[in-house]
């Protein structure tokens, strides 16, 4: 039961320091909202619309910043994200909303295929170590050190300059109104299969050699050895003994990974020109969209934060030991 109250301990604390950076970081930046849309619209917001913005933003008579952090608590427990300027003044929760399912399609999906793939790649070359299988140990290498970007620009010169098999950019084709028809979702799927690809292909590494690792140390343990001695099958003692012992380091990386897909990847979105999280994100920040990036930093945080929860539960499911810690 001590186990489980430190944990949460410790959760509630992370949330809250997560919460109160996230209010500062923006508020440390050079300039205003304001002042960065004004410059991308010179001349077409008339002096009246400008002073209303500026009491939109509490900067016509800035607050002490006490107050102001006791008032963005108070919002945040009401679920008031606040407005997007960036965004024609749309309810943050709305623009979080609207970018959150593409980021989720696309990041999400890709993270997953390939934790499933290089699990089960690394599991095997690590449990045929010596042997032939150990040839892919240095394209996994290349792989693991290959960037996001370097590779995105790679396929879209290849398959869609040159090849002309994919679109290069965008979620769908101009001109399609957003639908649940298998007509809109091939054509998502289509738009997605560069970006995804870049994605597996560049995270495959990482996964290949943790698991590999990792198989290679387990093998070494007593309970395997018993395990073989007693004549079960390779599949079995390499499933159900090794890879099983052997996963649990992957889990955290996993479930990090799994927090971090709400946040996108920026470059590939920016790449892609794809409306997710990331691209979203950019663009806050480059407009000084204050609510905008609070939000979406929040939804970060929790992701993360909620992911770890699970891994823990994950834990405490696979490894006994944790369960006897847990009990204590």
């Amino acid at each position: 039961m001590s186990f489980f109250l430190r944990r949460a301990a410790f959760y509630l604390f992370t949330a809250w320091a997560a919460i109160t950076i996230n209010f500062f970081l923006p508020r440390m930046l050079k300039g205003d909202p304001i002042t960065a849309y004004l410059a991308r619209n010179q001349g077409k917001v008339s002096p009246e619309a400008i002073d209303s913005l500026r009491i939109l933003f509490g900067l016509d008579n800035p607050k002490p910043i006490w107050q102001q952090y006791i008032e963005y608590w108070g919002s945040l427990l009401s679920g008031d994200l606040g407005v997007s300027l960036s965004k024609g003044l749309a309810p943050v929760s709305a623009v979080i909303a609207d970018a959150l399912p593409w980021t989720l399609g696309l990041v999400g999906v890709s993270t997953i295929v390939s934790f499933v793939i290089g699990t089960g790649i690394g599991t095997f070359i690590g449990w045929r170590r010596g042997s032939r299988a150990e040839a892919i140990v240095p394209i996994a290498t290349f792989l693991s050190t290959v960037p996001y970007f370097w590779l995105g620009l790679i396929v879209i010169s290849v398959f869609s300059t040159t090849l002309r098999w994919f679109p290069a950019s965008h979620a769908y084709s101009k001109g399609t109104i957003p639908n649940f028809s298998f007509e809109f979702i091939g054509d998502v799927i289509y738009h997605s299969a560069l970006p995804a690809f870049t994605i597996v292909l560049t995270s495959l590494g990482g996964w290949v050699l943790g698991m590999r690792n990792m198989m290679v140390t387990v093998l070494d343990e007593d309970y395997v050895t018993v395990a073989q001695a007693k004549g079960l099958s390779p599949f079995r003692v390499m499933y159900g003994y090794a890879a099983r012992n052997a996963v649990l380091p992957q889990l955290s990386s996993f479930a990090l990974s799994l927090g971090f897909i709400v946040g996108g990847t920026l470059i590939m979105e920016m790449i892609f020109s794809y409306p997710g999280l990331g691209l979203r994100l950019f663009e806050a920040t480059l407009a000084k969209d204050y609510p905008l990036m609070q939000g979406m930093f929040l939804v970060i945080t929790l992701s993360v934060l909620v992911a770890n929860i699970l891994a823990d539960v994950v834990y405490a499911i696979m490894d006994p030991r944790s369960r006897q810690e847990a009990a204590s």
